[in-house]
């Protein structure tokens, strides 16, 4: 039984930093597509950073520069590493993971099989 559990978020304000960290159980991180969504109130799931099986990442235009997906030491943990955010980065976060190496461009929420419960960044 696949788990994730994000923990990380809260609120900041406009040029701040968070570090969003997801914790699975039962899944290795290690050589699968894993990565962050985001959803805003009103809009749709959106994809905000990923990495394949090889390490290679993927970021939205909006938070290129800004944002950085890693692997923790241990293979069960994913960060999301959060500078100089905006108003507009506010939004409750998904990490989402696939048992597969490969990553959809663009990434497709239904690509991935695993899910966390979310947790909230409010940048004001």
């Amino acid at each position: 039984h696949v788990q994730l559990v994000e923990s990380g978020g809260g609120s900041v304000q406009a040029g701040g930093s968070l570090k969003l960290s997801c914790e699975a159980s039962g899944y290795n991180y290690d050589r699968n597509c894993v990565g962050w969504f985001r959803q805003a109130p009103g809009k749709e799931r959106e994809g905000v950073a990923f990495m394949d099986g090889d390490g290679v990442t993927f970021y939205a235009d909006s938070v290129k520069g800004r944002f950085t997906v890693s692997k923790g030491n241990a293979k069960n943990t994913l960060h999301l590493q959060m500078n100089s955010l905006k108003p507009e980065d506010t939004a409750m976060y998904y990490c989402a993971a696939d048992a597969r190496a490969w990553c959809p461009s663009p990434p497709k929420p239904a690509y991935f099989a695993y899910w966390g419960q979310g947790t909230q960044v409010t940048v004001s």
